[in-house]
């Protein structure tokens, strides 16, 4: 799903995996960093999803590359143990 299609959607809350600068190289983390537009390296963290509103996204920091996506993707499958 596009950035735009996620503002646009008719729902008033997005799940997120939060972004920490901690990276325990965990299953359910993605490594990112400079490379991916983030300001430090840091770590996706699919093991902590949160419900977030809409409201509260006020601001673009970054699209990941295909690579790093499909890690994500990953990350989900194992953290909602679909994988």
């Amino acid at each position: 799903m596009s950035r735009q299609a996620l503002v646009d959607s008719l729902f008033s809350t997005v799940i997120c995996a939060p972004v920490y600068t901690r990276r325990d190289g965990l299953a359910t983390q993605v490594d990112v960093g400079i490379e991916d537009g983030f300001k430090h390296e840091s770590s996706i963290h699919c093991d902590a999803l949160v419900s977030l509103p809409k409201a509260m996204m006020t601001d673009y920091v970054s699209s990941l590359r295909a690579a790093r996506l499909r890690a994500l993707d990953q990350a989900l499958r194992v953290a909602l143990a679909l994988a």
